[in-house]
């Protein structure tokens, strides 16, 4: 009886949860038509000529969270709110391959949205991604540039990043600094590039190249990183308020320094293992200083490229909207899968112009299936006091008389 209590008791608890692993349902998606909307991929910037891989990572997360991807559903990958009958063909310059599309080479006019859907029988559900070529580096340096920010006198590694969909040809990558020559090769195991003591001169525009070998064609893939290298002796020097000669004050406009308004300093970011994350670091500055206000994530003090989660973890989807007085800048962290090696990383947000500079710490947590254990062995206690409580009653219920008593008389009988 006991046992049947227990089983009774976890098939209403799974019932609750919804999910096996006994982690509470992720949130619910809106819909659109008959289609469940993913929250839409981090923006990509890309040079015409190139390979390009787009493999949604965060819509896969999404399927695999919510245990939505049947073998038998169809997945298509369509241009631009294209029909879904419109599939790639299987060779040619663009093709799908499984879950990725594939651009061979990258055009200019392969730039827009695309949409990934999945659908079955009786589910549906859509994620995009939008996709921007240009045809030279040069044109969009801007986009394309992975920022990462240095102080003088540290050393300094960095690798090539976004680059672990393809295989390289070339047992080393090749760097260049400003468009030339950056000394040769660096590194032969992840291509890093090393500054063993960082120089103000050393700041500039890195690009990383290699040869990656599809089809049996050779194609280049490049990277652009954007090296921006701080002095804290020439910020000191440079700062007004410790000088006293009022004619060597800088009379040059004083802009406010920007502000972090979300997250929080202490913000704890759940999810559960095997799921995705998105993080949104929201700035508020003065609409003048917004397109030059840098705003980047920090995964335990290190760029998001140069940081354990590099293969994990994207940054971008940065936006500009007007509120009242001011402007607010936002930039999105898409953690495509959370593990058990991310529990309690530290990510911060970092806003800086030439007002000032804020930062915001915050962390990563895994959800906690033990509240749903607290949640299944109090049904199961309940409901074996409940039959315990019936046992009880049946055994200790007091019998009854069920004895009548009657007057036999005949029917002549008179009283």
């Amino acid at each position: 009886m006991v046992l049947w209590t227990l089983v009774y008791a976890v098939l209403i608890a799974h019932h609750v949860t919804g999910r096996p692993s006994w982690l509470p349902p992720p949130p619910a998606l809106p819909m659109r038509g008959d289609c469940y909307v993913a929250e839409p991929e981090v923006e990509l910037f890309r040079v015409e000529g190139e390979a390009v891989i787009l493999s949604f990572p965060l819509f896969r997360s999404t399927l695999t969270a919510r245990d939505i991807a049947p073998p038998a559903a169809v997945y298509l990958i369509t241009k631009d709110n294209g029909t879904e009958g419109a599939a790639y063909p299987s060779s040619g310059r663009v093709l799908q391959r499984n879950r990725e599309l594939w651009l061979l080479p990258a055009q200019a006019s392969d730039s827009g949205e695309y949409i990934c859907t999945y659908r079955n029988e009786s589910y549906c559900i859509r994620g995009s991604i939008t996709l921007q070529v240009y045809e030279s580096s040069s044109v969009g340096v801007d986009k394309l540039s992975y920022p990462i920010s240095a102080t003088v006198g540290e050393t300094l590694s960095f690798r090539c990043p976004s680059v672990s969909h393809f295989n390289s040809t070339d047992e080393v990558i090749h760097w260049y600094k400003n468009s030339t020559s950056g000394g040769g090769s660096f590194g032969r195991h992840r291509g890093n590039l090393m500054i063993p003591g960082v120089k103000r001169s050393d700041a500039g525009v890195y690009t990383c190249q290699l040869t990656v070998l599809i089809n049996d064609r050779l194609y280049k893939v490049s990277r652009v990183i954007l090296l921006q290298v701080e002095d804290p002796e020439l910020t000191t020097m440079s700062d007004p308020s410790v000088t006293s000669d009022p004619e060597l004050i800088d009379t040059t406009p004083i802009f406010k320094p920007p502000v972090i308004i979300s997250p929080l300093n202490g913000t704890l970011f759940q999810s559960a293992p095997g799921s995705g994350v998105v993080l949104y670091c929201d700035v508020l500055t003065e609409c003048e200083m917004a397109d030059s206000t840098m705003v980047t994530w920090l995964i335990k003090g290190q760029p998001v490229e140069l940081s354990y989660l590099d293969e994990r973890a994207l940054q971008g989807g940065r936006s500009v909207t007007k509120v009242p007085g001011l402007c607010q800048v936002q930039l999105r962290l898409l953690i495509v899968r959370v593990t058990g090696e991310d529990r309690g990383t530290e990510v911060k947000c970092v806003a800086q112009n030439q007002g000032g500079r804020q930062e915001v710490a915050a962390q990563l947590q895994l959800e906690d299936s033990s509240s749903t254990w607290v949640v299944v062995a109090a049904v199961a206690v309940s409901c074996f006091v409940v039959v315990a409580s019936i046992v009880l009653y049946v055994l200790l219920k007091p019998k009854r008389n069920n004895r009548k008593d009657y007057i036999l008389a005949r029917q002549s009988s008179t009283f």
